[in-house]
């Protein structure tokens, strides 16, 4: 019997438990290392039936999202919301602190 990579075994935990992948991915874009980011995008990618299906989901090129999603890829913005948009998620902005009150 073969063992299953860490890969797969991410894999079948963002399928069974999506919102461990969104909360995973908010608070990988909070720290901002985006090798990280990158590893969970190809994990989530296995997920949702691997590279080629998410790139033919989300309209892209699947060698150029092969190469994205690459160790040294750097995803423009149009692309990760795709890719985002293509597993069910999307890009959205958080305030980090309370705004100040206005006084009347």
């Amino acid at each position: 019997m073969r063992d299953r990579t860490h890969d797969e075994a991410m894999a079948e935990m963002y399928r069974e438990d999506p919102a461990y992948a969104v909360q995973l991915l908010n608070d990988i874009l909070e720290d901002g290392d985006q090798s990280e980011l990158l590893i969970a995008l190809r994990q989530m990618a296995k997920a949702f039936g691997g590279v080629q299906t998410v790139a033919e989901t989300a309209h892209l090129n699947p060698t150029q999202l092969y190469r994205t999603l690459s160790p040294n890829g750097n995803p423009a913005l149009s692309n990760f919301s795709a890719i985002l948009k293509a597993m069910g998620l999307r890009l959205a902005v958080q305030s980090v602190q309370t705004p100040p009150h206005k006084h009347a």
